[in-house]
């Protein structure tokens, strides 16, 4: 969950320009697929006081903290459980939908796609972070990080059954689709553009980290650190001076295409 806001927090620096080239008009209903915590319901809802927003997920842990944060916008941001591969609502129904970081956790992002294209209305938009683990780059590394990263998402995906190089593959998926006036834009993340303590907070909880799910990976020393040495290193490579020189980033394709 901490995970959640600080991904919120380094990004939508970036991302509120490409909300606010399309903004959602008057009256308008916005879905979130995938809405986690609230985190951008919350920061849109407030940018974008004339519109209604609904999010979903499929863990109600995050849906109760989802509720508690959106709380002051009333029945204006709602939240309710769902499934990004069969939506509950009737076709049509939404002006804009919303889906970030999810995509490559589903077993078929296409049938997702697919489905947000359903109900979204005739001339909507679909606003997309579909991420790729290929687009991340590491240096310098105490624990090879950079070949982690290069190695270990196809393995992890194929076992258990999801796209991490997702990314690269959506604007495809959305031409298939039918889908015109398909935008991609790059939110590059680094310690140059986002606070040191946030990038660390990021990365301190990535699935990704040893504190993620390692059930799936092959055995390997590497990946057998102790989570506090994994923060120690994280804190590291984010507070030396040097770092400025030194970075670790990533690039996540944001699609924005129209209805």
């Amino acid at each position: 969950v901490r995970n959640l806001a600080a991904q919120a927090e380094a990004i939508w620096p970036q991302e509120e320009p490409i909300f606010a080239r399309n903004p959602p008009a008057t009256g308008s209903r916005v879905l979130d697929v995938g809405c986690g915590t609230g985190e951008i319901l919350f920061r849109l809802a407030r940018r974008f006081p004339a519109a209604s927003f609904v999010g979903i997920d499929l863990e109600e842990s995050h849906l109760v903290r989802a509720r508690e944060k959106c709380a002051p916008f009333g029945s204006r941001v709602l939240f309710e459980r769902g499934d990004a591969l069969e939506l509950s609502f009737p076709s049509a129904g939404f002006d804009q939908v919303i889906c970030r970081h999810v995509l490559q956790a589903l077993p078929d992002a296409r049938r997702a796609l697919l489905e947000m294209v359903r109900v979204v209305k005739p001339g909507g938009r679909l606003h997309l972070i579909a991420e790729d683990y290929g687009m991340l780059w590491c240096h310098p590394t105490e624990l090879d990080s950079d070949g982690f990263w290069q190695r270990m998402p196809g393995l992890y995906g194929k076992a258990i059954g999801c796209d991490l190089h997702v990314g690269r593959k959506t604007f495809t998926h959305l031409t298939d689709l039918g889908l015109a006036d398909i935008a991609a834009d790059y939110l590059v993340l680094d310690t140059l553009r986002v606070p040191r303590d946030t990038f660390a907070r990021i990365w301190e909880d990535h699935p990704g980290s040893a504190r993620g799910d390692r059930r799936a990976l092959p055995a390997d020393d590497r990946l057998r650190a102790r989570p506090a040495r994994v923060r120690s290193l994280v804190r590291a490579g984010v507070d030396r001076p040097q770092a400025l020189k030194r970075l670790t980033w990533w690039r996540e394709p944001c699609a924005a295409p129209g209805g």
